[in-house]
């Protein structure tokens, strides 16, 4: 009876096991698939001076300011073919009187806002106000046209946090 006995347990254990792998297992295929993360527009980065900024390093969110429909995604579009990395767009807030283009931003003298001016032309204004968007802030207006040639670097005068575009 002892060989009976030892069997029996065994073969009780065993099914507890099956069914707890069974519930293990059932549990796992019936929850709900991980969400999508988006990743970040924008990474903290480090400047020092004398340092060279590009393109590639500066995240760039347009706003619309003017009456035309798109403007703010087209602009993008022009940035982001000069190899600026993306940021927000939409509609800039009301009241927002820029009649070509202008940038918002707390540190206006750093190399990523000087660098996004220059590509925005001469006499682009510099407002030191909060930016509505991730990096640089430029806000478009009814007579924008187009971004111009403008250098490929600037330098860093002072060490400076700026918003790189993720690495990929």
């Amino acid at each position: 009876m002892e060989q009976a006995a030892r069997s029996g347990l065994t073969l009780l254990g065993l099914a507890a096991l099956v069914v707890l792998g069974g519930l293990w297992g059932w549990s796992a295929l019936t929850q709900p698939f991980p969400g999508r993360t988006t990743p970040p527009k924008c990474n903290a980065t480090i400047v020092q001076p004398g340092e060279q900024v590009f393109a590639s390093r500066v995240t760039v969110s347009v706003f619309n300011a003017s009456e035309r429909n798109g403007l703010a995604r087209s602009t993008m579009a022009e940035f982001a073919n000069a190899g600026f990395g993306e940021g927000d767009t939409g509609n800039a807030p009301r009241g927002a009187d820029v009649a070509r283009a202008a940038i918002w931003s707390s540190t206006p003298e750093s190399p990523d806002v000087r660098l996004v001016a220059s590509r925005l032309g001469p006499g682009t204004p510099v407002v030191r106000k909060e930016g509505l968007g991730v990096g640089v802030t430029v806000l478009v207006g009814d007579t924008y046209t187009q971004l111009v040639k403008g250098p490929r670097s600037m330098q860093a005068r002072n060490e400076v946090e700026i918003c790189s575009p993720p690495v990929a």
